[in-house]
């Protein structure tokens, strides 16, 4: 899959500067001041960067971690994982896989049916409501 391309300058001119910082240089937003952290509103989660479909609302939950949890992915097409060992521990990081935007990690202590949490950005999505 050939991934959307767009220079430095044109994220920059596009995105929010903390947008920018999450999606494109792998930043993460302080814990419990996302905009989407305690909302459940039906409808879908986009990739802030692109558009691209990401979540689905019926796979948030509340897993008290201060970013939005998610279960699963919209498909397993939506995103790309790669190891992460930026901190001094190896982490999973997720990845839009239309425009390879940073989007959070996901880690093995979610819910049922997975057992996955997809810890993602509030800066990194973009609610399409129903």
């Amino acid at each position: 899959m050939t991934k959307l391309q767009k220079t430095e300058a044109e994220w920059r001119a596009e995105l929010t500067p903390e947008q920018y910082k999450v999606l494109r240089e792998k930043g993460t937003e302080a814990p419990f001041t996302g905009e989407y952290d305690h909302v459940f509103e039906p409808g879908t989660y986009q990739c802030a960067g692109c558009g691209a479909e990401l979540f689905v609302a019926g796979t948030k939950y509340d897993s008290g971690c201060g970013w939005p949890a998610f279960y699963a992915p919209a498909s397993d097409e939506a995103i790309e994982e790669e190891t992460d060992t930026s901190l001094g521990m190896a982490r999973t990081e997720v990845m839009c896989a239309n425009c390879g935007g940073h989007l959070g990690h996901v880690f093995p202590d979610g819910p049922d049916p997975t057992g996955q949490r997809y810890c993602i950005n509030s800066a990194a999505l973009k609610l399409e409501e129903e």
